[in-house]
């Protein structure tokens, strides 16, 4: 596996009372990479380097 990008603590911190399965970290942390790649490609399709809130 490669580096995760989410956190497992917060994201149990955020879940409060509920359980985390086990799974969940690593569905997160792939829906998190593809986002990044999507506001990538849109910077890059605008002629940017720099990746903004808008891309997302």
């Amino acid at each position: 596996m490669s580096d995760s990008v989410v956190v497992k603590a917060k994201i149990k911190d955020l879940a409060g009372n509920y359980n985390v399965a086990g799974d969940f970290a690593e569905a997160l942390d792939a829906k998190v990479k593809a986002l990044v790649a999507d506001a990538l490609k849109r910077a890059e399709a605008n002629n940017r380097r720099t990746v903004m809130a808008k891309d997302l």
